[in-house]
């Protein structure tokens, strides 16, 4: 494991500061995460050696080590050291949300790395799931999506331009930009296949290649029944489960159904 010493440094830290040292190290250490300068699993070093490096008492360490714990950036492993968290996400299928929304539901600030926004002719793949005509042209969104700055799962979004004129119109968020244009996703099916990340996917993620992932392909609809976009995403499995709820059927009024006589069209009519 990488050694991050060499990230700290005491001119991080302001001493004529009204603001205490122990914010001061917490906002450095937030930012370091944040910037992918500390990876998930990454260990801090020993509590002495970066209270030395910073020029602050333990004490002071320790208030801003404790933030970090609280604000879930952090573990505190006994008898091994402190680490940075990696980010676990569980994904109920029962609601139709986008990333940016679901994020911030658990208290995760949602951030992207754009990719490529760009419009192609669709292939004929996207024409079958989207109901085009041989020719049209779609919008692509590629992009990096994380969460508390790691990334997460990469995601590609294709949509009629039909739809979507120009993507580059599109911000933090897809989905809020489709209910600005009157296109609100009213329902969506999803595929969940487990794959592992090749050497491009497994770069742009940030862990070795052939780490395993799950394959997640949406295809949402408008109210009338229009395909709106077709998602391909790979998600990081060390990172993301899905939650399905099950429940059973109510046997007491399927028998009731199933000894209800049979009604003709004429008799429903009369």
């Amino acid at each position: 494991m990488m050694d991050p010493g060499h990230l700290f440094d005491s001119e991080a830290l302001t001493a004529g500061s009204p603001v205490p040292l122990y914010l001061q190290l917490a906002r450095h250490l937030r930012r370091l995460i944040g910037d992918g300068a500390l990876r998930p699993d990454e260990a801090l070093p020993a509590e002495r050696e970066l209270a030395e490096r910073l020029n602050v008492s333990r004490v002071t360490l320790r208030k801003a080590l404790q933030a970090l714990v609280e604000e879930g950036l952090l573990d505190q492993r006994p008898r091994a050291g402190t680490f940075v968290r990696r980010v676990h996400v569980e994904q109920a299928l029962t609601v139709l949300s986008g990333f940016t929304d679901d994020m911030r539901q658990r208290g995760m600030v949602p951030s992207s790395r754009w990719l490529d926004r760009s419009i192609a002719i669709a292939t004929p793949d996207e024409v079958a799931a989207l109901g085009l005509a041989p020719g049209e042209t779609v919008s692509r969104l590629w992009r990096v999506r994380l969460a508390d700055g790691n990334p997460l799962a990469l995601e590609l979004a294709t949509i009629s331009t039909r739809l979507l004129p120009d993507p580059q119109d599109v911000g933090a968020s897809l989905y809020s930009r489709l209910r600005s244009l009157g296109h609100t996703p009213h329902r969506a099916q999803q595929r969940i296949g487990a794959t592992v990340l090749n050497r491009q996917q497994a770069m742009l993620l940030g862990v070795p290649i052939g780490t395993p992932a799950l394959s997640i392909e949406r295809r949402s609809f408008l109210a009338d029944g229009t395909p709106l976009e077709l998602m391909r995403s790979q998600y990081r499995g060390d990172s993301y489960d899905v939650l399905v709820e099950l429940s059973l059927y109510d046997t007491k009024h399927l028998h009731a159904a199933s000894a209800a006589p049979f009604s003709t069209p004429q008799s429903r009519s009369a």
